[in-house]
C-alpha cells in the first residue's frame, strides 16, 4: 500500500528525508482529482518508468468548480483509488482535505490572458484560475522533477506549462497522450455519469475527429467548414444535447483559419447533462 499523507506538513517532512538520504533521487507526480481510470494508470506508469519515487495527489479541487457545476456530485472513492495506486506501485498518495489546502480562500487571482479566457475559460469563468492556484500549491508541496499531465485536457496542459514557463518553476511537465476506451471514448471521471444510451452517443465525438481527419485528407483546410461538418456531424446523434464550442487551433491553441497537420480540434458538448471535452492532433498519417 503506497504511504497515504492528509497533512502538508507531514508530506513535505517525508519527501525531505527521502531526499536527504538518496541526493540523486527522482520524484515524480501524479496530480488527479481521483475516481482513477485507464487515462491515470498510463500518467502513473510514465512517471514510475522515469522516477524513483512517484507521488499521486488525489484531491477534488473547489475553486476550478464554477456555480450549477457538479462539485458535489463529482464521484470520489478514496479507498478504490488507493487500491488502484497500490495495483500501479505508487509510492505516495497526498489525499488532503479542503481545510488542509485552503484554510481560507485565496486572494491571488492567476491569469494568462488570451489562454485562460478562451474556450473552456470562456464557457467556465474562473476554472482556470482555480486549476492554476491547486497547481502551483502541490507543485509547491511535492516539488516533483517531473509531473504528468494528460492531453485530454488539453488547455489545462498549456496552462500550466505557461505557468511553469513564466514563473521558472524547478520542474519538467510531461504531457501524455489521451487514452481513449476500445471504442474510442477518451477516459474520463465523469464518464460515469452517462446512461448506456447516452455512452453510445457521446462516441459521436470520437467519430467526429475520424470524419474530420478524412476531410483534412481529402484536402479539406478551410477551418470553418471542417468546424461546420464537424457540428452537423455531432448534432445528428440522439442525447447530444448543446455543443459548447467545436474549434481548430495551432499547438499553442490559437485559432487558424487554413488547417495543417498538427492543428488541433477542441470539442466540448453536453451529452443528455453531462459535459464532456475532448481534442485531436490533426495529421497525415493513415487510420
Amino acid at each position: 500500500m503506497p504511504k497515504l499523507f492528509k497533512k502538508i506538513k507531514e508530506i513535505r517532512s517525508f519527501l525531505k528525508e527521502l531526499r536527504r538520504n538518496e541526493s540523486n533521487l527522482s520524484v515524480g507526480f501524479v496530480p488527479t482529482m481521483g475516481y482513477l481510470h485507464k487515462g491515470h494508470m498510463e500518467l502513473i506508469k510514465l512517471s514510475k518508468l522515469q522516477n524513483e519515487v512517484t507521488v499521486v495527489s488525489i484531491y477534488v479541487n473547489p475553486l476550478q468548480f464554477g456555480a450549477g457545476e457538479d462539485y458535489e456530485r463529482y464521484p470520489r472513492d478514496l479507498e478504490r483509488d488507493l487500491a488502484m495506486c497500490e495495483e500501479a506501485g505508487v509510492d505516495v498518495v497526498f489525499a488532503p482535505e479542503d481545510q488542509e489546502m485552503y484554510p481560507e480562500l485565496p486572494k491571488v487571482k492567476i491569469d494568462i490572458p488570451g489562454l485562460t479566457d478562451r474556450l473552456e475559460g470562456a464557457y467556465r469563468p474562473g476554472h482556470f484560475n482555480g486549476v492554476a492556484i491547486v497547481v502551483l500549491k502541490l507543485l509547491h508541496i511535492v516539488q516533483p522533477d517531473r509531473a504528468y499531465f494528460g492531453e485530454k485536457d488539453y488547455q489545462q496542459l498549456k496552462v500550466v506549462e505557461r505557468l511553469v514557463k513564466d514563473l521558472s518553476l524547478p520542474v519538467e511537465i510531461v504531457p501524455v497522450p489521451t487514452v481513449r476506451e476500445e471504442d474510442g471514448l477518451a477516459c474520463s471521471s465523469r464518464n460515469v455519469y452517462l446512461s448506456p444510451e447516452e455512452r453510445q452517443s457521446a462516441l459521436a465525438i470520437y467519430k467526429s475527429f475520424l470524419f474530420a481527419q478524412r476531410l483534412f485528407q481529402s484536402g479539406n483546410t478551410d477551418a470553418n467548414l471542417l468546424k461546420e461538418a464537424i457540428k452537423d456531424f455531432l448534432l445528428k446523434h440522439p442525447h447530444v444535447r448543446k455543443i459548447d464550442y467545436v474549434e481548430i487551433t495551432d499547438e499553442e491553441l490559437n485559432p487558424v483559419e487554413e488547417v495543417k497537420e498538427g492543428n488541433r480540434i477542441l470539442v466540448a458538448l453536453y451529452v443528455g447533462n453531462t459535459r464532456l471535452i475532448d481534442n485531436w492532433r490533426l495529421s497525415h498519417e493513415k487510420l
